[in-house]
C-alpha cells in the first residue's frame, strides 16, 4: 500500500508543413532515429496488473480493438485473456479487485470533469453497474478488508457538494450504507481493520491540521494531533494498526522532513519509524492482512527503501538484485506468497515481475510499452542546483544521446502541482524532448514536496516571485555547465507548469525563446473562485500557500503574480492547450488571456480539446498536442520534428484551433 499527502493541490502554434527543421549546429545524422510520438504518447500495451485476493486471476489494463484502455482478466493457470469492461471513449485508468475475487471496481468520469464514479463488473455475469450514480456527483474508494469479502468503504459526496460522506458498499446487491457524515471540515476518513471510521483529517481556518480520532463508531471524537500552517501538507493519518490501539502518521511535527511514526491513540506516545535528513517519507508498504508495517520510502534523487519489518528484508534484498529500476509491490495475493513488482527505469518503460517469496526468485511478466525496447533512450541524471538565496534545488537532467552536450536548445519542463514534485524514471516528455535534440531540465522549485517543510514553506505566497526565480536559476545554471545556448531555451509545462509557461513570457518577457502552457491558471484570483466544491474544505491552505484573495495586500500580490494582467508584455511565441470539461482550471482561464492577447495585438496558438479535462485521456488528442508542439518548438529552436499527419490533425482528434496574430 502507498500513499499520497491528500492535501496538496491536484493541480501536471503556427503550423509549418510537414518538413523537419534543423537549424542546430550539431549534425542530425549522430542522432538516433526520430521515435514516433504514437508510440511515446499513446496507450500502454499492457499495464497495472493486479492479482485477485485468491491468487489465481491476474487483471491488467489494456486496449480494446477499438484503442480504448479497458480492464482484462485471465487466469493464471491457463490463457483465457478477456476484456470485462466496455468503456466508450476516455478509457480506464483505475480498477480494484474486491476481496471475493469475483468482482472488479474501476473508477470513471465523464470527458474530463474528474466527477468519478465508482463502476463495478461482476467476472460471473459480466454484468457493470455503476454504484454511485448522479449528475456531479464524484466518489473514490476508500478502503476494502479481507475479512469483508462483499464489501468495501467508499467516499462520495452525493449528500453535499462539498464533503464527502463515507458508505459502506455492499457490491453483490449495490445497497450502500452510510457509516460517516462530513460535519463539513473533513478532507479524509480512516477506517479501521473493522472497518470502524476512527480517524478525520480537518483543516482549520489559519490554515493548520488537525487530526481527530475516536474509540469505536459511537464514540465521541476527540483531537489527537494539531497542527500549524508549515505543516499541513506533511501530515497525514496513513493506516491503523490490526489491534486498533496504535496508528502510523506521516509527520514533520518537531522535524524539518516527514517521517512515519508508530503513536499510541489513547497515550499519544510516539515512535519514530523511519525518518530521512534530506527527504520525506514518501510511500509505505503495509501488509494487507496483518497491518504492519514493512517498508517506507524516500526519494531525494532515486527512491530508496528502509526495510522496518525484517520478515521482508530478504524480499526487498532480492528485489533490488532482480532489475537495475527503482522498485515498488503493485499488489500481492491474500496469502502474501506472490507479489507483483514495478520496475521504473530513466530508458525504458515499466518492467512488471511476479516474485515468488517462498523460492525468492522473480519472474518477468511484460513491460508496458515493448515497442520502446531496443530503442536508444537518454539517461536522467539527479542534479543539484543552487538558488540565488542559498537554497539547494534537486532536479533531473536528460540530455540528448549521440551529440555532444554543448550549447544545445534546452525545454525548462516544469510539474503541476505546484505541491507535488519530479521523481527519477521514464518520461516520455523528457524522451521526447531528448530524442528531438533538446536537453530537458525539471527542476524540483521552492513549494516542490519531498525535501522537508523549510523547503515547502519557502514557496508560501512566493508564486511569480521565487518561486519562479527558482525556475529562472535552473536555466541558468544549464547555461553556465556549458549544456545549453541560452538563447534557445523553451519553458513548458501543465497546470501550475501552465501557469510557469504564462509567467516565463509575462514576468520575464525575453528569458525564454517560447512558451507552451498545458491547462494553466492566468489569473490566480480567479483560479480560487472557481475551484470545485468539494476543495473549499482546503480553501485555507490556498490563503496560506499561495495568497488570500479577500484580503487586499494579498490580493494586489496575487494580481501581480497573474500574468492575464501582464498579457501586453508578450513577445515571445505562446502555445496554450486547454480542456474544455476541466474543474480545477477551468476553460475561462485560457480564454481570457487569450482574448488579451488578441486584444493587445499580440500572437498566440491557442488549442481547445471539447472532450478534455485537466489535460488530455484521449490519446488522439494527446498526441495531436504533442504533434503540434513539436512543430512549434522546433520551428523557435531548431529541433528535429516528425511530420505531421495528412491534413494537420491527429484522426480522432476533436482539436479546435485558433491562431491569432500568427
Amino acid at each position: 500500500m502507498t500513499f499520497k499527502q491528500r492535501s496538496r493541490l491536484i493541480l501536471g502554434c503556427a503550423l509549418i508543413g510537414s518538413a523537419s527543421f534543423s537549424t542546430m549546429n550539431t549534425a542530425h545524422a549522430e542522432q538516433p532515429a526520430l521515435i514516433p510520438r504514437d508510440i511515446l504518447f499513446g496507450n500502454p500495451e499492457r499495464t497495472s496488473p493486479q492479482l485477485s485476493p485468491d491468487g489465481k486471476q491476474l487483471a491488467w489494463i489494456a486496449p480494446d480493438d477499438r484503442g480504448v484502455l479497458q480492464v482484462w482478466v485471465r487466469s493464471l493457470d491457463k490463457d483465457d485473456s478477456r476484456v470485462v469492461t466496455a468503456d466508450k471513449s476516455r478509457g480506464i485508468r483505475q480498477f480494484f479487485w474486491t476481496q471475493n475475487s469475483d468482482d472488479l471496481l474501476y473508477l470513471q468520469d465523464s470527458e474530463g470533469d474528474e466527477n468519478f464514479h465508482v463502476h463495478g463488473v461482476s467476472l460471473a455475469t459480466g454484468q457493470v453497474r455503476d454504484f454511485t450514480p448522479g449528475k456531479d456527483v464524484r466518489a473514490d474508494l476508500m478502503a476494502s478488508e479481507p475479512k469483508f469479502r462483499d464489501e468495501v468503504l467508499i467516499t462520495t459526496n452525493a449528500r453535499n457538494p462539498t464533503v464527502f460522506d463515507v458508505y459502506k458498499l455492499h457490491v453483490k446487491s449495490g445497497e450502500l450504507t452510510r457509516v460517516a457524515e462530513n460535519p463539513g471540515d473533513v478532507l479524509g476518513f480512516q477506517a479501521d481493520a473493522d472497518f470502524v471510521i476512527r480517524g478525520a483529517q480537518s483543516a482549520t481556518p489559519d490554515g493548520g491540521m488537525i487530526i481527530r480520532v475516536r474509540d469505536g463508531d459511537s464514540d465521541d471524537w476527540r483531537e489527537w494531533i494539531t497542527a500549524g500552517p508549515e505543516d499541513n501538507l506533511t501530515l497525514a493519518l496513513v493506516g491503523f494498526t490490526a489491534d486498533g490501539r496504535s496508528a502510523y502518521v506521516l509527520t514533520s511535527i518537531g522535524r524539518d522532513t516527514a517521517a512515519v511514526v508508530l503513536k499510541d491513540v489513547a497515550t499519544g506516545a510516539e515512535t519514530v519509524i523511519a525518518e530521512s535528513p534530506t527527504a520525506d517519507a514518501d510511500g509505505v508498504m503495509i501488509n494487507p492482512k496483518t497491518k504492519v508495517l514493512e517498508a517506507v520510502s524516500f526519494s531525494p534523487g532515486r527512491t530508496e527503501w528502509q526495510v522496518v519489518d525484517p520478515t521482508v528484508k530478504a524480499d526487498f534484498d532480492g528485489l533490488a538484485q532482480l532489475h537495475p529500476g527503482d522498485f515498488n509491490v503493485v499488489s500481492r495475493d491474500e496469502a502474501d506468497r506472490t507479489w507483483l513488482v514495478r520496475y521504473t527505469d530513466d530508458r525504458g518503460p515499466s518492467r512488471y515481475y511476479s516474485w515468488d517469496r517462498d523460492a525468492r526468485k522473480g519472474t518477468f511478466l511484460f513491460t508496458s510499452q515493448p515497442k520502446l525496447e531496443g530503442l536508444t533512450l537518454a539517461s536522467m541524471k539527479p542534479v543539484q542546483i543552487p538558488a540565488r538565496d542559498g537554497l539547494t534545488l534537486n532536479g533531473y537532467l536528460t540530455l540528448p544521446a549521440g551529440v555532444e552536450p554543448k550549447g544545445l536548445p534546452m525545454i525548462l519542463l516544469v510539474h503541476g502541482g505546484p505541491w507535488a514534485r519530479d521523481v527519477w524514471g521514464f518520461n516520455p516528455t523528457a524522451q521526447w524532448f531528448a530524442n528531438r535534440g533538446y536537453a530537458c531540465l525539471q527542476v524540483n522549485y521552492r513549494g516542490s514536496t519531498g525535501y522537508g517543510k523549510s523547503f515547502l514553506n519557502a514557496a508560501n505566497k512566493q508564486w511569480g516571485k521565487t518561486m519562479h526565480d527558482d525556475l529562472i536559476d535552473a536555466k541558468r545554471w544549464a547555461v553556465a555547465q556549458g549544456y545549453v545556448d541560452p538563447e534557445k531555451v523553451a519553458i513548458f509545462g501543465g497546470s501550475y507548469g501552465g501557469y510557469a509557461a504564462l509567467a516565463g513570457v509575462t514576468l520575464t518577457p525575453t528569458e525564454f525563446a517560447c512558451a507552451v502552457d498545458i491547462v494553466g491558471p492566468s489569473n490566480l484570483a480567479t483560479l480560487i473562485q472557481s475551484i470545485p466544491p468539494y476543495w473549499k474544505p482546503m480553501r485555507s491552505m490556498f490563503d496560506v500557500r499561495l495568497g488570500n484573495i479577500d484580503d487586499p495586500a494579498d490580493a494586489d500580490m496575487i494580481r501581480a503574480a497573474s500574468p492575464l494582467f501582464k498579457a501586453d508584455r508578450i513577445v515571445r511565441p505562446l502555445m496554450i492547450g486547454q480542456g474544455a470539461n476541466d474543474p480545477r482550471v477551468k476553460q475561462a482561464e485560457s480564454e481570457q488571456i487569450v482574448e488579451a492577447i488578441e486584444k493587445a495585438n499580440g500572437a498566440v496558438s491557442y488549442i481547445l480539446y471539447p472532450d478534455e479535462g485537466h489535460g488530455f485521456a484521449r490519446p488522439a488528442n494527446r498526441i495531436d498536442f504533442f504533434a503540434r508542439a513539436e512543430h512549434f518548438l522546433a520551428k523557435h529552436l531548431g529541433g528535429r520534428a516528425e511530420p505531421l499527419p495528412d491534413g494537420g490533425k491527429v484522426e480522432g482528434s476533436t482539436a479546435v484551433i485558433r491562431e491569432i496574430g500568427q
